[in-house]
């Protein structure tokens, strides 16, 4: 028997009013996602010539190639490169000749740290004295030429600074002439170094002003290098500057002399002078602290005169001879003079607001010759 077809399913009407069904809409492809790409592969570098220089220096600082190995890799250097830069730094022609010239240097450090040590034996060594009319054949035989800073108590006894000067008196004398300071220190902790770079010429009332109502700070300081003393119209505080001591000669102290001015906290950082020299405080205090120049190679001075040691705040991972360093400190009080050895490390920080003079014409022989190092990249 024939089957008949089902029969078709009736349409479905929609209802009157009722809205149309939404129509479908096709689905549109994404296109193809890129493949990830593959993780990148870091390229080691072999040491270049900088690096060569940094393992022949630090292998003179007996660093171990253990621990140089470790840092040239940390620096993204190539590890078999660096090894043997290391091992064949110690068959190189001038490594080995630097090996020569580091026994001299050795056996001149012995020398310099033993003489150091049979000074340390006087009981006195490690204090600096305060003292009054000291005989003028003692102050040259135990201070001068036997190179121990003092603190002479009498010096400015009869100096009319002591009773003029002040910061209000600077002001009212001086203050529509203009001065060049040292600013914006706290910024740059080489700020002495790079003195030249934060010169600045201010009026002195407008300093004045600035110092008193700062507070503590080591962000400006008019020091030595302002040079008002050779100005005819600073002539006056050189007027107020009274009997000098037996051993200075007095023709020479306009020539030869340096104001300085500036609020509690400034800071002169560690180094030496070229020359002898002495310093009186008139206002305010301020603490000195000394270091032989017997202990130079102690302090890492590869720059000039200056050491980068804070004795504040010493970095003895950096610098870890300097623990051994012997530090002598003293308060030094308004009307008190500091006479300065040759060579002697020093760093000073005021404890109130400042005023200072400091001289350096000795009647003695005090121009003197250092050949000091000019290295920036140490």
């Amino acid at each position: 028997m024939k089957q008949r077809p089902a029969p078709a399913a009736p349409a479905v009407r929609a209802a009157a009013g009722a809205p149309a069904a939404p129509a479908v809409q096709a689905v549109t492809a994404l296109p193809a996602m890129p493949a990830a790409p593959r993780p990148r592969t870091i390229e080691r570098r072999p040491p270049d010539a900088g690096w060569l220089q940094w393992v022949a220096e630090n292998r003179l600082r007996h660093c171990t190639p253990e621990s140089m190995l470790a840092t040239m890799t940390q620096a993204n250097l190539d590890p078999a490169a660096s090894e043997r830069a290391i091992r064949e730094m110690e068959h190189n022609p001038g490594f080995l000749a630097a090996r020569k010239m580091q026994q001299i240097q050795t056996k001149l450090e012995s020398v310099v740290a033993n003489q150091h040590k049979v000074r340390s034996l006087d009981p006195l060594f490690g204090h600096v004295e305060k003292r009054s009319r000291v005989p003028l054949g003692e102050f040259l035989e135990r201070y001068v030429f036997g190179s121990r800073p003092l603190v002479l108590t009498d010096v400015a006894r009869d100096w009319p600074a002591l009773k003029r000067w002040s910061p209000q008196d600077l002001a009212e004398r001086f203050g529509h002439l203009d001065v060049d300071i040292q600013a914006e220190r706290s910024a740059d902790p080489n700020y002495e170094v790079n003195k030249l770079n934060h010169k600045r010429t201010v009026r002195l009332s407008d300093f004045v002003e600035q110092v008193l109502a700062g507070g503590t700070t080591n962000d400006y300081y008019l020091t030595a290098n302002n040079e008002v003393l050779r100005r005819p119209e600073f002539a006056p505080i050189l007027a107020d500057i009274g009997t000098l001591p037996d051993f200075c000669d007095p023709a020479q102290l306009a020539a030869r002399s340096s104001f300085w001015f500036g609020p509690a906290g400034t800071v002169t950082p560690l180094h030496h002078d070229t020359l002898m020299l002495c310093h009186t405080q008139i206002v305010g205090r301020k603490r000195w602290r000394f270091i032989s120049p017997l202990q130079t190679p102690l302090l890492y001075n590869s720059f000039e005169v200056y050491s980068p040691i804070d004795i504040d705040r010493p970095d003895l991972n950096r610098y870890p001879l300097f623990a051994e360093a012997n530090v002598l400190e003293v308060i030094v009080e308004p009307g008190e003079t500091v006479f300065l050895p040759l060579g002697w490390w020093h760093q000073v920080t005021a404890l109130d607001v400042s005023l200072s003079f400091s001289y350096s014409n000795l009647a003695v022989p005090n121009q003197y010759s250092f050949v000091n190092p000019t290295i920036t990249n140490w």
